[in-house]
């Protein structure tokens, strides 16, 4: 039986290491940072990872890289975000690459589930396996890639319960993955005839979401300047039988708004300039400053000022139904509209107040504590907080911001002014 270590417990790592270890006892999670693993033995996880993963089970934890000797089946799950000028930044898969290549044995098998751009398993990662370990590649261990399909807040398409997609390298390599995947993922397993082919697969979910929703967010701009109800539009639309139903929205999180980068970066390095995959992400990228400045317009057109002007915020996660406030546009919105001195109160069942504190200096309150409100602003639809926002909507309050659209537009008492991306 492998012995199997999955390195970083984030939201894609710590569902796929309490899957494995349910299959195959003794399976390792491993993470460098020792407060977050042991957080997680305490049973403590901001980011809502955990509860998800339905807590640890059998799985083992570590923050010492010592562990990982003697595995033989290395998953590594470590972000691998954007950094200056919008670029690649594979800080977290370096770090990766020098702990596992430190444990290799020959026999193993490194396997990443991090997003990337074509190439970056073989042509990036393994060259650094190969010179933190003194092995060769192909030779005492081999590669393989199994893109993540995590969605948080989504059980219905939970880990386990999505096709996934495995390559590697040589068939041997291919026959263990679908070995030891397809004994957790219940939905089956896809086997792609290349890792760079799944790379490419992978990356391009995101963009292909990022680009309809960029489309969504322009035709968004353009119904306010002509006056017109985005919603209404779509509405419309959507009577047509081969209409895609994407909404307007922030773009935020940690696959969407990042991932388009990787394929554009690796376009670029092959003399390919990505100019719709580019053009979607500046859409998207600029949304926080239209949400901001729509509102501000309006909370000055309704009170003459916006010093002190009460706004009650509903939601501050990066979608509804998750606890992850890292990467919320929510958060860039909110700057905005303190920095003009609205007085913010802030209300998310979900996301742990530490978190909110560290990530945008805000104070979150019960529901029961938001008092009353000049006006107030749906930013993320977790269950129950539309229908939060149905009680909230009277007097004095005199204007509702719906971002997502939840509302009805009945719904909204007369004297309320209503508007919506």
């Amino acid at each position: 039986m492998r012995q199997i270590a999955v390195v970083g417990l984030g939201y894609v790592g710590l569902p796929v290491a309490r899957a494995l270890a349910r299959r195959f006892p003794g399976t390792l999670g491993f993470d460098r940072d020792e407060e977050r693993v042991a957080g997680l033995r305490a049973g403590r996880d901001p980011t809502g990872a955990l509860a998800e993963a339905g807590g640890l089970g059998e799985l083992a934890l570590s923050a010492d890289p010592a562990a990982l000797r003697g595995r033989d089946f290395f998953v590594i799950a470590v972000p691998t975000p954007i950094g200056a000028e919008k670029r690649p930044d594979l800080a977290f898969l370096e770090e990766a690459a020098r702990t596992v290549g430190a444990a290799l044995a020959p026999g193993a098998i490194v396997v990443l589930e991090s997003t990337g751009y074509p190439g970056l398993t073989e042509e990036w990662l393994g060259p650094r396996l190969e010179r933190a370990s003194g092995l060769v590649r192909g030779r005492d261990f081999t590669l393989g890639y199994a893109p993540e399909r995590i969605n948080p807040g989504d059980p219905a398409h939970a880990f386990g319960r999505v096709t996934k997609v495995i390559a590697a390298e040589d068939e041997r390599t291919l026959a263990v993955l679908a070995e030891v995947y397809g004994a957790v993922v219940g939905a089956g397993l896809f086997r792609a005839p290349s890792i760079s082919v799944a790379e490419a697969a992978k990356v391009l979910e995101n963009v292909q979401r990022d680009l309809n929703i960029a489309l969504m967010n322009e035709l968004a701009c353009i119904c306010q300047r002509l006056g017109l109800d985005t919603r209404d539009v779509l509405a419309t639309a959507a009577t047509k039988w081969n209409f895609l139903p994407f909404q307007p929205g922030l773009v935020g999180g940690h696959c969407i708004g990042v991932d388009p980068y990787y394929l554009a970066a690796r376009a670029q390095e092959v003399g390919v300039e990505p100019r719709v995959i580019l053009a979607g992400r500046a859409v998207n990228d600029g949304m926080s400053a239209f949400v901001a400045a729509a509102i501000l317009a309006r909370l000055m057109h309704a009170f003459g000022r916006l010093q002190g002007v009460r706004l009650g915020v509903l939601g501050l996660a990066f979608k509804p139904d998750v606890a992850d406030a890292r990467s919320s546009r929510v958060l860039e919105v909110l700057s905005v509209l303190g920095a003009a001195g609205v007085s913010l109160r802030v209300h998310d069942p979900r996301v742990d107040p530490a978190l909110a504190r560290e990530l945008g200096g805000l104070e979150l309150l019960p529901a029961a504590e938001l008092g009353e409100l000049d006006a107030l602003f749906l930013a993320v639809a977790h269950r129950g907080l539309p229908e939060l926002a149905r009680t909230l909507l009277r007097p004095p309050l005199r204007c509702f911001f719906d971002l997502p659209g939840a509302l009805e537009r009945a719904a909204v008492p007369a004297g309320v002014a209503l508007w919506r991306l």
